[in-house]
């Protein structure tokens, strides 16, 4: 094994799988994702139709008995684009907690020195573009939203990476992907400390109380998932009314999803073994008709059903399922309902001007800056080796590729924004502006710079 992995047996083989497994998920929904944001580009400003799209997002969602409404806030009913991003974002949010809980048990962050390095750059590339932001905007109307260029989008940025295809080394990766999943602790820290007011500390004392059941819970090993999900919609509920932002339910909800099966592979390759046994003891001409099973087939068969529920643990089985539903849909329907930007009216040097500049300046520079120095101060110190099969110049590439924000910098910018009246939407329309700009400037920089720097042969990969 190299020097870059740890020591533990089997570890640096299962750190390969988890990241191979996050490319995968993540980098797929990419495609969508961008079609959605060039979709509402081009709907947001077609006369006619734009007044359509800005209407539907005002609109009131309701899921309601008697005078009950799940989806209101301090007693009044959410709009369209308040579901979308306090209902809607708090499970993907739930997600984003799932995956950090198995990159922390198995994955890449289980290791420190094998996560030490994407750690270090992950910090660098969020202190120095909010650093520029606040050096840019200071003294202005837009000083609040500093946390929008620090954070990195998985998705696109993992996306450009599969362009690239077996060219990439594992480990930049690796690298990416951990930085990406360490920029989203850092997104969760700043929403719940800097995106909370009114805080009702009775509702956050019984959300606290019902968290402390679903810990229990996984102690326990119950391994109901209707158990988790049931009481943590109500611990949503109850964050959603508290003051703190409800997607931070999602994330603690998470937390608490049992990460341990009943069942350890070996007695569930024993017990279907013996149901299959049964079935094989069964008069081989009645097994060839296609017929109503009779009862004893039915137990063999439920016992298969019930001992392959306990061999996946509840929170492999959720992360598995809610993916495709995060990244085909969630997300893309996110993008469309947030990334709308009226060109009408907007003067052309805004994009080089007042907030939008300072978005950019935080993600094309400010991110590249953080990453690459913070990368090369850790390898300089020997605190963390270089990511095997790879160079300064590749680490710089993937470093410019690190200012892709979008996802969660729209999020943190409608946050910012949301209760500053007209002005506020002026500012949050430049913001849009500058994140699609920055995003993309420093999308198309990264994929150019990695395909000249990149080796023009596949890099070895480790053996299956």
């Amino acid at each position: 094994m190299s020097e870059n992995q740890d020591s533990r047996p089997g570890l640096p083989k299962k750190v390969y799988y988890s990241a191979k497994r996050a490319i995968r998920s993540h980098a797929s929904g990419g495609n969508v994702l961008i079609a959605a944001t060039v979709l509402a580009l081009i709907v947001a400003n077609i006369p006619g139709v734009n007044t359509m799209y800005s209407d539907f997002w005002n609109q009131e969602v309701r899921l309601q008995v008697g005078g009950f409404n799940i989806f209101s806030h301090s007693g009044h009913a959410m709009n369209m684009l308040q579901f979308i991003n306090d209902a809607l974002m708090a499970i993907f949010f739930f997600t984003i907690g799932l995956e950090i809980k198995r990159e922390v048990l198995v994955g890449e962050l289980s290791s420190f020195k094998q996560a030490l390095l994407p750690i270090i750059a992950a910090v660098g590339g969020m202190i120095v573009p909010v650093g520029i932001y606040m050096a840019l905007s200071s003294g202005t109307d837009y000083s609040g939203g500093a946390a929008i260029p620090m954070a990195t989008d998985i998705a696109f940025s993992l996306g450009i990476l599969a362009m690239l295809g077996s060219r990439v080394p594992v480990s930049l990766k690796i690298f990416l992907t951990t930085l990406a999943v360490v920029d989203d602790i850092g997104g969760i820290i700043v929403i719940a400390a800097f995106y909370s007011s009114d805080i009702q500390f009775g509702l956050i004392l019984i959300a606290l109380g019902l968290l402390a059941v679903l810990f229990l819970g996984s102690l326990l090993r119950i391994q109901s998932k209707i158990f988790y999900l049931l009481i943590g919609t109500i611990v949503w509920y109850l964050f959603l009314n508290s003051g703190i932002h409800p997607t931070i339910a999602g994330v603690l909800v998470a937390f608490c999803i049992p990460a341990t099966p009943v069942f350890a592979p070996k007695k569930y390759v024993q017990t279907i073994r013996r149901s299959i046994a049964n079935f094989n003891a069964e008069d081989d001409e009645l097994l060839s008709r296609r017929s109503i099973l009779n009862k004893d087939q039915m137990d063999w068969l439920k016992q298969i059903e019930s001992a392959s529920d306990k061999v996946i643990s509840p929170l492999q089985e959720l992360e598995d399922s809610l993916h495709p539903v995060v990244n085909y849909l969630i997300i893309p329907i996110f993008a469309f309902a947030n990334a709308g930007i009226s060109f009408a009216g907007m003067q052309p040097e805004s994009i080089i001007s007042g907030i939008s500049l300072a978005i950019i300046c935080g993600l094309v520079i400010g991110k590249f800056l953080g990453i690459f120095l913070f990368s090369w101060a850790t390898v300089k110190l020997h605190l963390a080796p270089m990511p095997q099969h790879s160079n300064w110049k590749m680490l710089a590439s993937v470093a410019v590729l690190g200012g892709i924000g979008f996802t969660v910098s729209l999020f943190i910018a409608n946050l910012s924004f949301d209760e500053m009246g007209q002005h506020g939407l002026e500012l949050l329309n430049n913001a849009k502006l500058g994140i699609v700009a920055g995003s993309l400037l420093a999308g198309i920089g990264g994929f150019l710079l990695l395909h000249r720097f990149l080796p023009k042969t596949a890099c070895d990969e480790p053996e299956e």
